[in-house]
């Protein structure tokens, strides 16, 4: 049965901004010391929210840099602000989609009007747009999805979710919805195989999602 509403994450799933983000994320991790790499980065980090990253910033440096966030986001801010593409035919996909849809993203809304309204679907989500500041605990907790769930009248189990991180299916399957992982070609198969063992039903190509969902 066709699920009522359909809530998709952001970065990786509707807008393209994963390799930047991680790109920078690894250069301010080495300037302050971490011996750490871009595949390393998106394994430990990717999908997660700024107080978890924070916590796992904090355990690897022994410390966490007063701005370290400051910098992150004027950097991510700046390249953004440059060139961000959306996801290969995310737009056919959610032109073929009937029911409701939302995003819910570990995003800050200021990185996401800049990412979405780049790509022209900050307006076409306006009011329909959630992230971790909304809640008490972000991704990997089911928190985030169960509040898009309530602000936009749907039961969970009649909601599913679109998700290209491990962090984001545990917690759309903590929610009781049922998650797709996004693994487009080049994704590591320790990814796609993390997503599968979490209970993501796997797809690579944006337009095989209306399908999916029973559309």
């Amino acid at each position: 049965m066709a699920p009522d509403l359909v809530i998709f994450d952001c970065d990786g799933v509707l807008v393209d901004t994963e390799p930047t983000s991680n790109r920078i994320l690894c250069a301010l991790l080495c300037e302050h010391g971490d011996a750490i790499d871009i595949p390393t980065t998106i394994e430990v980090f990717k999908g997660r929210s700024m107080a978890s990253c924070t916590t796992l910033i904090t355990e690897r440096l022994g410390r966490m840099p007063a701005d370290f966030w400051e910098q992150y986001v004027a950097r991510t801010n700046r390249a953004f602000e440059e060139h961000v593409a959306p996801i290969p035919h995310v737009v056919t996909a959610l032109d073929a989609i009937p029911a409701a849809t939302c995003v819910a993203s570990s995003g800050r809304y200021a990185k996401m009007q800049i990412t979405l309204g780049q790509i022209g679907l900050w307006d076409r989500f306006l009011g329909r747009i959630y992230c971790a500041a909304d809640v008490a605990r972000g991704k990997p907790a089911p928190d985030l999805f169960q509040y898009a769930a309530r602000q936009m009248g749907i039961a969970a189990d009649r909601a599913v979710v679109i998700e290209d991180s491990l962090p984001g299916v545990v917690a759309a399957r903590a929610a009781g919805m049922i998650a797709f992982g996004y693994a487009p070609p080049g994704t590591p198969a320790t990814a796609q195989t993390a997503l599968a063992d979490a209970g993501a039903a796997l797809f690579s190509d944006m337009r095989e999602l209306p399908g999916l969902l029973g559309f």
